[in-house]
């Protein structure tokens, strides 16, 4: 018997905002909320927005607000409703029996998308546990209704058996993933070690979601690294060894997008992926200039990177998607940065060469000197540092590394002399790096 693909879920979008001036940045966040409900296989069927100076505690927007969504559930005949904040336990709850269909937030959406993508153990891990965290305190909320929803937008991954868990077991299920997650990110750190103990810096690509990246990866590697117009098409990092014309080698890493109001439970669960980025010697912060608020968008980049301890590595912008602009863009901005496109390869190669010029800027190669018994600190240096030389001896551990200013500052009282001058690397070619 031959099976009908499942009807596409019908969603109204529902904005909210407190202050007049920010209608706007509210009207393009719906948009970004619309592409995010096609991403996960929705169809908008509505969108309605609020302002409204306090938000109703039981059901985020006026009883008003409240009408006007039922009423076009009926219209539209959609069977979703999808909010563009946070809502608290008790507010999808009263929603749910209010509007009497699901409701689910942009958290949950975003996690649902982020289901839907994961392909590693490592990937579908770390989106369990922040499905399962974020589920945690709104059990009591769903239960009578999740008894007919069937599936769809927000109940992939561990959703599908939410009506078999109580607390006691999702927060059995919760730490046994950490625990396994925590075995991969060990062995994660040992394959960061390994990488360390060859003196080669790290390049990270960082950018919200659908900027380039992965483009951009291709061209620097010359492979053909999965590519998608769908938002958080990667969410495994990937990793190869590049050569600049001078012979100096890096790893470039590819990390996950961003997005604003990224879920906490999320940013948490990829700590471990996104750890390439935060010992990464130098960022490559892509942008894609052709967004008319790409400067917004820059800026919540910049605060997840400031979440998750980043913010203050060296950083290159690279404007992505000239091509689609008519002039060249009048860009404001504090940080060094080139403007390129990767479809096209256009500015290319003065990318290459200011990468070159700043993956070892602010280095300093010195020699310390550290008690045999502070494993600890050596541990740390291993993965903060390029370590160039170990040796063992009657003395203490000896360690030849380049360090960061921020990193020199933090080992200072191990360190026995600073070398000076550059370092350079031999020519090889791209590699893939396990």
């Amino acid at each position: 018997m031959e099976q009908t693909a499942e009807p596409r879920e019908r969603a109204i979008l529902v904005g909210f905002f407190r202050d007049s001036r920010r209608r706007a940045a509210e009207e393009e966040s719906l948009e970004e909320l619309a592409e995010l409900t096609t991403s996960a296989g929705g169809e908008v069927a509505d969108a309605l927005i609020q302002e409204r100076p306090k938000p109703d505690p039981a059901y985020l927007v006026g009883q008003g607000k409240l009408e006007e969504i039922r009423e076009s559930l009926l219209i539209e005949q959609a069977n979703l409703v999808i909010f563009n904040e946070d809502l608290t336990p008790a507010q999808l709850r009263n929603l749910e029996q209010a509007l009497d269909t699901k409701v689910i937030d942009r958290a949950e959406l975003i996690l649902d998308i982020f289901a839907q993508r994961a392909r590693s153990s490592e990937g579908k891990l770390q989106v369990e546990v922040a499905q399962l965290e974020y589920l945690l305190p709104r059990l009591t909320g769903r239960g009578v209704q999740l008894s007919r929803l069937g599936g769809g937008i927000g109940t992939r991954g561990p959703g599908e058996t939410r009506l078999e868990v109580d607390r006691r077991r999702i927060r059995s299920r919760i730490s046994r993933i950490k625990s396994d997650l925590a075995r991969l990110e060990e062995r994660r750190g040992l394959q960061r070690q390994k990488r360390r103990g060859v003196p080669i810096p790290t390049v990270s690509l960082v950018g919200y979601t659908n900027a380039g990246k992965s483009t951009l990866f291709n061209r620097l590697t010359n492979e053909t690294a999965f590519v998608s117009a769908r938002m958080f098409a990667t969410l495994d990092p990937l990793v190869r060894r590049i050569s600049f014309d001078s012979g100096q080698e890096v790893l470039l890493s590819d990390t996950v997008g961003f997005i604003r109001k990224l879920p906490p439970t999320l940013v948490a669960a990829f700590h471990a992926t996104l750890e390439e980025t935060v010992q990464a010697n130098l960022l490559l912060h892509v942008i894609d200039v052709s967004r008319e608020n790409y400067e917004e968008l820059r800026e919540a980049v910049y605060a997840v990177l400031e979440e998750i301890g980043a913010d203050s590595t060296n950083t290159l912008e690279v404007y992505n998607k000239v091509d689609l602009v008519e002039d060249n863009p009048r860009i404001e901005t504090k940080k060094e940065h080139v403007l390129i496109s990767a479809k096209t390869g256009d500015g290319l190669e003065a990318l290459r060469s200011k990468m070159a010029e700043m993956v070892n800027r602010g280095l300093s190669l010195v020699d310390l000197l550290l008690p045999l018994n502070r494993g600890d600190i050596v541990s740390q240096i291993r993965d903060r540092a390029i370590v160039e030389k170990e040796e063992y001896t009657e003395s203490g551990i000896r360690l030849r590394a380049a360090l960061t200013p921020a990193d020199l500052g933090r080992f200072r009282e191990f360190v026995t002399e600073a070398k000076a001058g550059g370092r350079r690397g031999r020519r090889k070619k791209t590699t893939t790096v396990e």
